[in-house]
């Protein structure tokens, strides 16, 4: 029942996103969201996600907990077979190459996050997965 809430939520803020050009929908309380763009990893086909985001440092994060699940979601498989994607943030796209966060960038990264989205620390509770932070740096 949880996981169909949360898909019928995401397609509906996805849909008011895209339709507001980002004027609605792409602020979830204290957290930013964005269009995520994936090539699906099978497909081959445009797969689109609103998800949570931090700006950090001329780069933006993406703290992959698929809410504490025991599986990664699908867009972290997409990414780490072609780390190229697209981000809709506000309406502007941005073409961006994602690397995953290792060492002390993740532990450093993991931090920041937690502090700016305590849910995270209880993500990592309910789940034996690492939780992985995609770091996408902005491409011409």
């Amino acid at each position: 029942m949880k996981d169909t809430f949360i898909k019928w939520f995401m397609s509906i803020n996805a849909f008011l996103l895209r339709l507001s050009h980002g004027r609605i929908g792409s602020k979830l309380g204290k957290q930013t969201i964005l269009i995520l763009h994936t090539i699906g990893r099978k497909s081959g086909q445009d797969r689109a996600i609103p998800i949570a985001y931090f700006n950090y440092e001329n780069r933006y994060l993406i703290v992959a907990s698929n809410w504490g699940k025991d599986r990664h979601a699908d867009w972290y498989f997409n990414l780490k077979k072609d780390p190229r994607a697209t981000l809709e943030i506000k309406g502007k796209t941005i073409s961006v190459e994602a690397h995953e966060a290792q060492g002390e960038e993740y532990d450093r990264l993991w931090k920041f996050a937690a502090e700016h989205h305590p849910p995270y620390v209880d993500y990592q509770k309910m789940t034996t997965r690492h939780i992985p932070i995609m770091v996408f740096k902005q491409v011409d």
